[in-house]
Order: C-alpha cells, then structure tokens, then sequence
C-alpha cells in the first residue's frame, strides 16, 4: 500500500465517522478560544473547561485581562499545568493585543506568533478553528496518530516536519477537519501508553499489523 492510498482510506474513514468535528474546548470568542488553546499546553480540554468560565467571566475580553496583574490571573488557573507561566503569558498576550490590534485577535500567521505564549501549534489552531484556513495544528497526539498510521515517515521527526507531510497530502477543505480527526482519534482510541487496536476502525491499515512494525 502506498503513501496515497494509504492516505485516502484514512480520510475517507474519518469523513464518514466524523463529518462534523471541531475543538472540544469550550469558548465564547476568539479570544477566548485563544486563552484555552494557550491554557491546554500539556493540559486536558476537560481540565481547561473546568477553569475557564470563571476566568471568562472575570475577563471576557483581551481588554480586560490587560488590565489584570499576573497574580490576579493566576488565582483562577491555578490548577492547570504550569500556571505561573501561563498566567504571565496570558496578561502578556492580553496586552500586546490591546496595544497592537485593538483588543482583536489576528488571523495572520506571523502576528500571532509575535503573541507572548503563542507557538505554531496555538497559532495554526487559531487559523483553523477561529477563521477557517487550512492550518494543521500538530500537538503529541496528532503526531503520534500520524506515525502510527503510517501517513508520516520516522524522518518527520518534528512537529513542523509532521505539519509540512500532512498539508501535502490532505486536501485543503480536508485540513481544519483533519487535525480534529487525528487528534480525538489519539486521545480516545489509539492513546499513547495503551491503543485501544480492538475498537480502532483502520486496524486493518494500521502499519503494525501490514509490516509487523512496532510503531
């Protein structure tokens, strides 16, 4: 099976199964949907849902948060994954956007990764979810499900190499849907430590069981 076909029955499954998908954060604005991705770094979406409407509702906007200290954001993020950081992050983030956009968020690939906390992957979840480009935002599960199902080589060794691959051979009205695809296929079947192979639809495909391969 060769790299194209393998490719084409992936897509064709997750269409099928999911044909209508998005981020299961949750999010009344862009802006809030900025400040969960940048929250959910090395954090569950259910974790990050838990802490956000209170903090939504003390700063619904880049405009209010700009106005916050560090240690007031803080106070309500304090149970994610490396709050300190991301507390100073967020105000950062608030700030520069008041000050560069007028409290909006940008669709431009370079000004949100001028953003204070802002990577690739935040910014290209951004592009997809908030203004519908065709954006692959690469996080550990879209990289492990990517390499696992054979749609990358061991040589996309890096989340950037991940992206480049998979924008190559998705097609672009396939791509804001594909990242969810790969990724809710990651976090609920084909999971890091132990994949759930006996409920997995494209075992048949799944290198692992053509090649023998260990991956």
């Amino acid at each position: 099976m060769n790299r194209k076909e393998r490719y084409g029955i992936v897509l064709e499954h997750f269409r099928k199964e999911m044909p209508e998908v998005n981020t299961e954060l949750e999010f009344g604005s862009i802006f809030q949907l900025l400040v969960a991705v940048v929250l959910s770094a090395q954090c569950t979406d259910k974790r990050i849902n838990q802490v956000t409407p209170e903090l939504f509702r003390r700063y619904p906007t880049a405009t209010e948060m700009a106005k916050a200290e560090q240690e007031d954001v803080l106070e309500y993020i304090k149970s994610v994954s490396y709050p300190n950081a991301k507390s100073k992050h967020l105000v950062e983030m608030a700030r520069a956007l008041t000050k560069r956009h007028g409290g909006e968020v940008p669709s431009d690939m370079n000004d949100l990764l001028d953003l204070p906390g802002v990577g690739r992957k935040t910014a290209n979840v951004i592009q997809s979810v908030a203004f519908g480009k065709s954006a692959m935002a690469v996080d550990t599960h879209v990289f492990r499900v990517s390499h696992r199902l054979g749609l990358v080589s061991a040589k996309d060794d890096t989340p950037y190499k991940v992206e480049q691959t998979l924008i190559k051979n998705i097609p672009a009205e396939d791509i804001p849907k594909a990242h969810h695809w790969l990724l809710l296929h990651g976090r609920y079947v084909c999971t890091s430590r132990k994949p759930h192979c006996d409920r997995c639809d494209l075992e048949n495909v799944c290198p692992k069981m053509i090649e023998n391969s260990k991956l």
